[in-house]
């Protein structure tokens, strides 16, 4: 039963994106995000998205570079739970944005160190985690309670 429920979660976390969204280089699809702060500004990223559990796992690891645009967008289905995040074989300092299910921030975690094993708690419940290159957020003014607009976030 449990299998069942497991392969039906990721039909639907499959079939359940655009047909039309891209492939990154890494086979993932990709999509556009915008984070609003609350004073206005809107910043746009591509992100690929994370979506089966594999995917997640296996995340931004080995990569060398992300461009200062661009991140990765982990999704969980919706559903609100605390999440702890690593740097296991990531090669490159992240800033962990944690998400609530509305496209509120609840927490940021800022250059998140590689290969380290720590645990970076998400600071409460959330519906996503997004990733960007390291000192973005700080760079960008992005703060808990600013906006991220995506077709994921109602």
């Amino acid at each position: 039963m449990k299998q069942t429920i497991l392969i039906l979660l990721a039909a639907f976390l499959f079939f359940g994106c655009k047909p039309d969204t891209p492939a990154s280089a890494s086979g993932l699809m990709k999509d556009k995000l915008v984070i609003q702060t609350q004073n206005g500004q809107k910043h746009k990223f591509e992100v690929e998205l994370a979506l089966s559990p594999l995917q997640i796992q296996k995340g931004l690891m080995g990569r060398t570079n992300l461009a200062p645009d661009h991140g990765m967008l982990f999704w969980f289905g919706g559903e609100e739970s605390p999440k702890s995040f690593w740097m296991k074989n990531t090669l490159i300092p992240l800033d962990m944005v944690f998400i609530r299910k509305d496209g509120t921030i609840r927490h940021i975690h800022e250059n998140a160190h590689p290969h380290d094993l720590t645990g970076i708690p998400s600071g409460g419940p959330v519906a996503a985690v997004l990733e960007i290159p390291g000192g973005r957020t700080k760079e960008l003014g992005i703060e808990p309670g600013d906006l991220v607009k995506q077709r994921f976030f109602k």
